[in-house]
């Protein structure tokens, strides 16, 4: 029975801002149906069986009618033919083999999809989606085709269904999806005569229209992936890895362990009473592939150890790795003995949400590596811990300056959203080809987004340097001064990659570019349709991939709540009152990104290690000369202004432009004479600069800046060491050239770091009597100014310091002033060292 889908309601349209790009390369923010389906014909022939559907024209979609109404409002509707393939009965078995293992075909035109097969049985199970787009599609029917797979001869034909894809029903989300019916099939007669019908065999089948909105887009197979080539279960490996998928991060805990006291743990048995007070005891605990060790204790009385020392790891729930502490003495270089353990499983600590004291435990320790009767008992000794689960921190997984959530581990901390990100991945335009294929170069190309614990992932649009995707996602923003991170890779695990089969971890998948977009320099409830170059770092240089289509709208809950934000710490305030140190946090980064990697790697289709660890930044903190000469010449950017300034004032004082040097003292004057104008001058000199500047704000977000990067003129020799291992794997020659430069650097950076200490160590000399002369001095020029300043009035001090810095060039000297030879020859710590 044939149910009309119709949906009138349409979204208003939203502000845009658009980028000019290539004629077609960005879809309209209301894309209409641009060619109609072909009308409706006639099926294959001999009678068949057919779904029938109201609508007129191909599938429905007439072309006097509006088109089909989606929550996607951001990208483009892409339509598709779904088969969903649910099961079989009444297969018969084969006349050669006495038994039939069944799949089922799907063919439409010259696309061919083909389910899993299954051994000896005639009620198989499917449950399986294909999807056709209708953009590379020109056939006017569907062919369901039942085969039984042979195991000498070739595959017997057993029935099929034939569909006239005029009379396919249309499907609108969130209508509930459409239910499968059992379907006859038909007899194939090769000789050309009529068809007749196989009662006992049937097919259950759901076969509808619906966008890239409906739920079963994901799990579906595509047409254009029909080109993955292999055989077995590395087609059905690679054809998984190509859909797109929503991941999401374990909720990671900081593990506080303060490892007090042991008691009774080393005995004068162990190792000698002659070698006891030699003996050096100290305490390791492992969880899961991290390891951390207190510093040595000196033992001195055998009943009791001390360490109160405390060590920070980084869990995941569920908790699966228990917490380990391995006591462990060393009476010789290089010879540790095992006194004892305690396994603890992390679910008997306390989670703790605030900074009240946590009770200590005693823990007991079982002996290790001396296996024991059941009769038998061995005692040896427990050990005193303090532990507990933070959950007021935010467990730091990526760098802070592109941090994606601050929220704290525990959700009992969480305020409200703030506001709703939407993103649609539109597609790509002009990428460079990552590989070659049959002798010509092609590209595999998927999209990943990461904001907060949710991670994204697009389907793998297969053999085009133009794909097309049109999905969109949505996240809750907690906060909007984070940052929303996109990426382009390369899917390497398809069978026609020609590199090494599907689920070969040894394969990686290669990069393509990196997008970031910082949500406060979004408007709110505007729609952002840019391109964003794609460039990466490559062994021979800077590479340009193309560009990524997207479209970003940033929707506020609370305005109010927003502008409340604003005046809050970005961390929360665990990190304030209880900070970690900069070596535990990098530590504690660097475990966190490991355990999501792992996490994510255990998903299917996995979300791979490296692609995680571009998306985190996992190099960021290594050493790079490109980004040292980025950071300097960030710093001399910084100084521009403060040193344009400076020769402004130098030109005034010089009396190059008179007028402008006439004007800035009637002002001085003018400043002086009412000096309760200064403050209002100032503010609303900055005010009326805010202002001007408003006509020139950023009108699109920012892309990557090569560069500001110093990516365009980098040495080839410069960006190998970037990318370099660590510790590195290059020959000693190699390494000996860049430690020479590396040396030349940071001598650069040394003097330039001793000067400015130098200077402030020269201020702090005034009053320290290090030069006694010179503290005299300082001490009756400072009494001498005291008593000036309380006796003559502070405008006409400063009128009068005022005209003296802005005096004509004839009353000046070209020596250095007094006062700068007197800081000059202050003394400073220099001297002391060697």
């Amino acid at each position: 029975m044939a149910y009309p889908y119709v949906f009138h309601a349409q979204a208003p349209p939203p502000r845009a801002e658009g980028y000019t790009a290539k004629q077609g390369s960005v879809p309209q923010q209301q894309p209409q149906v641009r060619e109609q389906w072909p009308a409706a014909g006639s099926g294959a022939g001999g009678s068949s069986t057919r779904a029938r559907g109201g609508g007129a024209g191909w599938m429905g979609i007439g072309s006097g009618e509006r088109p089909l109404a989606s929550a996607y409002d951001l990208v483009e509707r892409m339509h598709y033919l779904y088969v969903r393939v649910v099961k079989a009965r009444g297969v018969p078995v084969g006349a050669v083999t006495g038994a039939c293992s069944p799949y089922v075909e799907v063919r439409l035109g010259n696309y061919r999809g083909t389910t899993r097969h299954y051994e000896r049985t005639a009620s198989p199970e499917w449950n399986q989606v294909f999807a056709f787009s209708r953009e590379r599609v020109q056939a006017t029917a569907l062919e369901v085709f039942v085969r039984d797979r042979g195991v000498v001869a070739r595959d017997d034909c057993v029935g099929r269904v034939v569909f006239d894809l005029a009379e396919v029903p249309v499907r609108v989300p969130p209508d509930s999806p459409l239910a499968p019916q059992w379907y006859r099939l038909e007899h194939v007669n090769r000789g050309g005569g009529g068809a007749r019908m196989v009662l006992q065999s049937e097919v259950m089948l759901a076969v509808w229209v619906g966008t890239q909105a409906d739920e079963a887009f994901a799990d579906a197979w595509h047409a254009d992936a029909a080109s993955v080539r292999g055989g077995g279960d590395g087609v059905a490996a690679a054809l998984q890895s190509a859909r797109s998928k929503v991941y999401v991060t374990p909720k990671l805990w900081y593990l506080r362990i303060n490892v007090l006291e042991a008691q009774d743990a080393v005995t004068g048995g162990l190792f000698g009473d002659k070698v006891r007070q030699h003996v050096e005891v100290f305490a390791k605990v492992q969880v899961g592939g991290m390891m951390l060790r207190t510093k040595p204790c000196a033992m001195r009385n055998p009943a009791s150890l001390a360490w109160n020392e405390e060590l920070v790891f980084v869990v995941a729930e569920p908790f699966e790795d228990p917490a380990v502490l391995i006591v462990e003495a060393r009476a010789h270089p290089g010879k540790d003995e095992i006194v004892g353990r305690a396994v603890m499983p992390l679910t008997i600590f306390e989670k703790r949400l605030d900074r009240r004291a946590i009770h200590s435990q005693w823990f007991s320790l079982e002996p290790f590596g001396h296996p024991l009767r059941q009769q038998e008992a061995r005692f040896a000794g427990r050990v005193h811990l303090r532990a507990c689960l933070e959950g007021a921190y935010h467990v730091m997984d990526e760098p802070t300056m592109y941090v994606s959530d601050t929220r704290p581990t525990a959700r009992q901390l969480w305020r409200p959203p703030v506001g709703v990100l939407e993103v649609g991945v539109l597609g790509a335009q002009g990428l460079t080809p990552m590989k070659t294929n049959d002798g010509r170069g092609t590209t595999d190309a998927y999209c990943v987004a990461k904001y907060g614990q949710k991670w994204v992932r697009t389907r793998t649009v297969v053999d085009s340097c133009s794909p097309r995707w049109n999905e969109q996602y949505t996240w809750e923003v907690y906060d909007p001064c984070t940052v929303l991170t996109l990426a382009m890779f390369d899917n390497c695990q398809l069978g026609n990659a020609g590199t090494a089969a599907a689920g070969n971890s040894a394969v990686r998948d290669q990069r393509m570019g990196k997008v970031r977009i910082r949500l406060s320099t979004l408007e709110m409830d505007k729609v952002y349709t840019n391109a964003h170059p794609l460039v990466v770092l490559h062994p021979s240089g800077m590479r340009k991939n193309g560009e990524l289509c997207l479209a970003v709208r940033l929707t506020s809950v609370s305005l109010a709540s927003v502008v409340f934000l604003y005046g809050q710490p970005l961390l929360p305030k665990m990190h304030y009152l209880q900070p970690f140190t900069i070596p535990q946090l990098d530590a504690l980064r660097r475990q966190a990104m490991s355990i999501a990697a792992a996490r994510l790697g255990r998903a299917e289709p996995p979300l791979r290690r490296e692609v995680v660890e571009y998306m985190l930044d996992a190099d960021s903190h290594a050493w790079s000369l490109r980004r040292s000469k980025a950071n300097f010449f960030r710093v001399t950017a910084l100084l521009s202004g403060a040193a344009s300034t400076a020769r402004w004032l130098v030109d005034v004082c010089n009396w190059r432009k008179p007028v402008t040097t006439v004007f800035v003292h009637l002002i001085f004057v003018t400043l002086m004479c009412f000096p309760e104008l200064i403050l209002p001058t100032m503010f609303l000199s900055m005010s009326m600069t805010g202002l001007w500047n408003y006509r020139r704000r950023p009108r699109r977000p920012a892309n990557m800046d090569a560069r500001l990067s110093c990516a365009e003129a980098t040495h080839p020799d410069e960006i190998d060491e970037e990318l370099d291992t660590f510790p590195t794997s290059k020959p000693n020659d190699v390494v000996r050239l860049r430690y020479d430069r590396l040396r030349s650097v940071a001598g650069r950076i040394q003097t330039v770091v001793g000067d400015v200490a130098t200077q402030g160590e020269r201020v702090r000399s005034l009053l320290t009597w290090r030069d006694p002369r010179a503290t005299a001095l300082f001490t009756a020029f400072c009494l001498a100014a005291a008593v000036v300043m309380y006796v003559t009035p502070f405008r006409v001090v400063v009128l009068v310091a005022g005209l003296y810095v802005l005096r004509h060039p004839r009353f000046r000297s070209r020596m250095p002033s007094a006062a700068g030879n007197f800081f000059k020859r202050l003394p400073s710590k220099a001297d002391t060292m060697l």
